[in-house]
């Protein structure tokens, strides 16, 4: 027993039905924001980095790493991302630490095991749904430099919180909302 083929679908080309083709959506930056959402995004991202400097100073441990200004940036100033939101804060930069000491417990402090660390990092936060680039580079600094553990952890933790707490404050003083979702 054979059977006929299955009848070819048709889809209308424009160009045979006379019609124009759609034109391509073109992104666009986004808009700009209001001058009161400009100043207070920046003065809460000031201000936290400065608690950061501050409590940093007080415990003899340096706070403020470049990963945690780039978080500050996210969440003061794109709140709405994915990676702003605080499951993504708290939960990237701690994996990304977890997966920087791992890397370094298997290869010690060096170059080569940062770029690893780094990279894993990335893979490590897409499995946890935990997106947050900067983060990465919290991996990165710990394979280079072999923090003390605990302590550094500890620090990382209070560090996101304050910053969530911040970009919470700076979403109230603009109406805006942070965060999207918790978990």
């Amino acid at each position: 027993m054979t059977t006929a083929p299955a009848p070819e679908a048709t889809v209308p080309v424009p160009e045979a039905t006379g019609e124009a083709a759609p034109a391509p959506t073109r992104l666009r930056p986004p808009p700009r924001p209001r001058p009161r959402t400009v100043l207070t995004s920046t003065a809460a991202a000031v201000a936290a980095l400065l608690l950061l400097v501050a409590l940093g100073a007080l415990l003899h441990q340096p706070l403020l790493v470049p990963p945690l200004a780039a978080s500050m940036a996210l969440v003061a100033g794109a709140p709405d991302l994915p990676l702003s939101q605080p499951r993504s804060v708290l939960g990237g930069q701690l994996l990304s630490a977890l997966t920087g000491f791992a890397v370094l417990a298997a290869a010690g402090p060096g170059p080569w095991g940062a770029a690893v660390a780094g990279g894993l990092a990335l893979g490590v936060m897409m499995l946890a749904r935990t997106p947050h680039s900067p983060a990465a580079a919290t991996a990165v600094i710990v394979a280079l430099q072999a923090p003390p553990f605990w302590s550094f952890l500890g620090l990382l933790a209070l560090a996101s919180l304050l910053l969530v707490a911040a970009g919470l404050g700076a979403a109230r003083a603009t109406g805006r909302t942070y965060p999207t979702y918790w978990l």
